[in-house]
């Protein structure tokens, strides 16, 4: 591929997020084992990553493991589980190297003990970077998330701390797993699927979505930055009219 900076992308989204679809299915299609898929993937991701830091966007926030995922035969999530681990090891000098930034989102109390000790490391190692985040949705499930952030609401309003009054959506988002982060301005999806899967409900409900039949080993730079493409060319409007956005850009 040629040089990031040969692409010219006049507005790049500060916040990617993607669900990374097709691990078993492109093990299954070159006649692999699905953990040999899920190894792959890990490599797509540092790819991604380490190009979605090049190119200056500030946050990516990946599906990497769903609530509803624990369901899945033992051996495989076991499997996930060790990759989990053995991954973070070898990434963080990819991540030290390229200034970014690891955080993660979900129930990450229900990851084994080795798992979350693993996790924390490479999150207590890498939290001064400052190029970009990389968050890990991992044990994620966005309505186990809004339901939480209900029950914290409900808990302060019993203690007094606030009223019904005080409750807007600035409120609602203090108490996401997101808190502090700019919500998604893109969702990539890979695997032909054409579904958000219980990911980040709240946070896209002005996201801009792509949809790629790239299985997710088989997703690149260059699709990536075709995606961005894509992106870069579409009108957000968040209600207003294209006509008042012109206005804007004028007057602005």
């Amino acid at each position: 591929m040629s040089g990031l900076s040969d692409h010219s992308i006049k507005n790049l989204p500060q916040h990617l997020a993607i669900i990374m679809d097709g691990n078993g299915r492109w093990a299954k299609k070159k006649g692999f084992l699905r953990s040999i898929g899920h190894k792959n993937g890990v490599d797509a991701l540092r790819n991604i990553a380490t190009a979605s830091a090049e190119l200056g966007i500030k946050y990516l926030t990946v599906y990497a493991f769903s609530t509803e995922n624990w369901s899945r035969p033992q051996s495989e999530v076991k499997a996930l589980m060790t990759l989990l681990v053995s991954s973070l090891k070898k990434e963080l000098k990819t991540l030290m190297k390229n200034n970014i930034r690891l955080s993660a989102i979900g129930d990450i109390s229900l990851l084994p003990t080795k798992c979350r000790r693993e996790l924390l490391e490479v999150m207590e190692t890498t939290k001064r970077n400052q190029r970009m985040t990389l968050s890990l949705a991992l044990s994620y499930s966005s309505r186990v998330e809004m339901v939480q952030c209900m029950k914290k609401i409900g808990q302060k309003l019993i203690e007094g701390e606030i009223k019904i009054s005080d409750i807007d959506e600035a409120h609602i988002e203090n108490n996401l797993f997101t808190f502090g982060m700019p919500d998604p301005d893109l969702l990539i999806r890979t695997g032909g699927e054409q579904r958000v899967s219980n990911y980040l409900l709240w946070q896209i409900a002005y996201c801009e979505l792509y949809f790629s039949d790239k299985l997710w080993p088989e997703f690149d730079k260059e699709d990536l930055i075709h995606a961005l493409q894509d992106y870069n060319n579409r009108e957000r409007r968040f209600g207003k009219t294209s006509e008042q956005l012109h206005e804007e850009e004028t007057n602005g």
